[in-house]
């Protein structure tokens, strides 16, 4: 039913009445107002889901305001096309491209490792191209929106300029840089087609166990806050219309990084549940969403994990009360993969449908795992209908989820420009981006130790390299790096610290290398390049972070031959040192620094001055970890903030 007018200004009149009565005074605004016609959406909308639409439908003109093109697109749709629009469906397990149209699929998206055949960016172009051309051939011809883990560059694909991972860029301390890092990412993901981002993480992380530390900018909330806001600027812009604008998803909604030991997978951390009060929440977990909303990320993905052992996947407090609410977060959200079926004791996957769907969740990437134990996306979209129908689901949170998605697709312009922008191929690894990842890498390198070795000369006669991490691309970029897990070897284009450290030094001085330590007598000084191998969540969570026999075998040869040892480490979080760094002249965290391994030759040879501090505490012993700024016994090998310059 159409209300009148004269019944929409009353209504709001109480509204307004009731608001006042509240402790916080509300002052309605003109946002406010097309909101609350999404509210009424459902007795607002003429039934024309029988029509076709003409090109002079309300919703194809882009002169009009983006509500109006909204309500309007929504008259026209059925509870098919509309649960269609919630489904995100992984483009690999599809089951033949044609169900796009079928199951009116409002996204797709690539898993990490989830390529085209030739990993190349023109081949993801031409994909996105092929699968929105199936979209736009429906009744209503309504875009599709393809996400992307691009979480230090867009690492999918090969040849992509890769940064440094977050837990670098946040001893940077420059939020400009992290903006710039972001503005490059943007560039490279829309060449590809690609229009949405999974990114920034949001997280703190509290306990270097977990697997995911390196995605986060650091240990507390003030190093997150400081940096959100630029990274979500500099993939949408200012308008999300942009040519290279790319959509952001603040993520993992909320306290990810608190998940206590033995809660989660193997009893180990992810995905395992944050005991926090509700002021512990406040104050670590959710100030780095703040700055996020204020600049206007367009999307939110939950946690897997639980708060106080409730799932964020169908935390209605959380999602609809904070978020939505409270927080006045006016985008959409979408759950994580297979985020309604992770969830243990919760093993009726309709009910986890209206749980999380009632809770908030707007769209659902499903993703139609089924080979992998996953459900598929028919029977999401078959278990949704029936819920609404049963009544489970109101078909008002349904317009609510949709009209959301729509709001953001017209925003993007993807009405207008659904196709890849083939002229920005070029911008693909190009010289530009990589000399800002350079710039990031040198900004985050921290030198922890330096006995007057570094800076070294680039006339030295004789530097031996060593190390499973010196000449070893795939591991000095980590995980999400073209697979899920990321690999070790010549993955991508880059390059790796050895090849970086040949090309530094003059043509008088010798390198040489050997992975093992092997050779270096006679050196005036060995760099030995040790720490992680690639992991990325669920595989990365480890009981002991100390050096592996190899890594301390390779130091321990070199010093055996009389050389001094300069030890670099790669890796996405602190390793316990303390019992060997008395053992080294020079000690230098070079997280995982991404496919510019120039950036840290710029370092070692004084090209830049060391400006890197430790945005996470370095412990002293696997028995201090968690260890955190700010604990009442609080004394770690390297303290929050430390490092050195020359």
């Amino acid at each position: 039913m159409l209300l009148p007018k004269n019944q929409i200004s009353l209504l709001i009149v109480i509204l307004l009445f009731a608001g006042c009565q509240s402790k916080k005074s509300y002052k309605a605004t003109d946002n406010d107002k097309k909101d609350l016609e999404s509210v009424l959406i459902k007795e607002q909308l003429p039934d024309r889901s029988t029509q076709v639409p003409t090109d002079s439908s309300l919703y194809k003109n882009p002169g009009l305001p983006v509500m109006d093109r909204v309500l309007n697109l929504l008259s026209y749709m059925t509870l098919e096309e509309k649960i269609g629009q919630m489904t995100q469906v992984d483009r690999q397990f599809l089951d033949g491209d044609k169900n796009i149209g079928t199951y009116f699929l409002g996204s797709l998206l690539s898993g990490g490792g989830s390529t085209p055949a030739k990993n190349f960016p023109k081949s993801w172009a031409e994909m996105y191209d092929g699968y929105q051309k199936i979209a736009l051939s429906t009744r209503l011809s309504i875009p599709i929106i393809y996400g992307i883990d691009a979480v230090h560059g867009h690492n999918n694909v090969v040849g992509a300029t890769i940064f440094p991972h977050h837990i670098g860029l946040g001893c940077t301390n420059n939020p400009q840089l992290i903006e710039d890092v972001y503005r490059a990412t943007a560039e490279e993901i829309a060449a590809t087609g690609i229009d949405w981002d999974f990114a920034p993480c949001l997280a703190v992380p509290r306990d270097e166990r977990w697997g995911r530390t390196y995605e986060g900018f650091g240990e507390t909330p003030d190093i997150v806050k400081k940096m959100a806001a630029a990274a979500v600027r500099g993939l949408q812009t200012d308008q999300l219309d942009g040519p290279t604008s790319i959509l952001a998803c603040a993520k993992h909604f909320i306290g990810d990084g608190g998940t206590k030991w033995g809660t989660g997978l193997n009893e180990k951390l992810d995905q395992g549940n944050t005991q926090v009060t509700d002021q512990e929440l406040r104050e670590i977990h959710l100030p780095g969403y703040l700055p996020a909303l204020e600049a206007g990320v367009g999307t939110i993905m939950p946690s897997y994990s639980q708060i106080n052992s409730e799932y964020m996947h169908m935390n209605n407090d959380l999602l609809n009360g904070l978020l939505k609410k409270e927080l006045d977060f006016k985008g959409f959200v979408v759950s994580d993969w297979q985020g309604l079926e992770r969830m243990v004791g919760h093993d009726d996957y309709k009910t986890n449908i209206i749980a999380g769907i009632n809770a908030g969740i707007d769209m659902v990437m499903v993703p139609g795992a089924e080979k992998y134990g996953g459900q598929t996306y028919t029977s999401f979209i078959n278990l949704l209908i029936e819920s609404v129908k049963e009544g489970s689901v109101s078909e008002n949170r349904i317009n609510d989820a949709v009209a959301r998605i729509l709001k953001i697709k017209f925003k993007m312009g993807l009405f207008e420009r659904p196709y890849s922008d083939k002229s920005l191929l070029s911008k693909v690894g190009s010289k530009e981006h990589r000399n800002i990842a350079r710039e990031a890498v040198k900004q985050s390198l921290v030198v922890l130790k330096n006995d007057g070795v570094l800076p070294l000369s680039k006339d030295l006669g004789h530097i031996h390299v060593a190390g499973k991490n010196a000449d070893n691309l795939g591991n000095q970029c980590g995980g999400w790096t073209i697979s899920w897990q990321g690999e070790s070897g010549p993955i991508t284009k880059g390059t790796t610290i050895y090849e970086a450290i040949q090309v530094a030094v003059n043509s008088v001085t010798n390198v040489t290398y050997s992975k093992n330590g092997s050779g270096a007598k006679g050196a005036d000084v060995g760099l030995v390049v040790i720490g992680e191998t690639p992991y990325a969540e669920m595989e990365g969570d480890r009981e002991s972070l100390v050096l592996d026999k190899e890594d301390l075998a390779a130091i321990d040869r070199i010093k055996k031959a009389g050389v001094p040892v300069v030890v670099i480490i790669v890796s996405g979080r602190p390793l316990i040192i303390a019992d060997e760094l008395d053992k080294w002249a020079g000690l230098i965290a070079a997280w995982l620094p991404g496919s510019e391994g120039r950036g840290v030759a710029d370092v070692i040879f004084g090209d830049y001055n060391p400006t890197g501090r430790l945005s996470v505490s370095w412990p002293r012993s696997m028995e201090q970890i968690p260890i955190n700024f700010g604990d009442s016994d609080y004394d770690p090998l390297f303290e929050y903030g430390f490092g050195l310059s020359y």
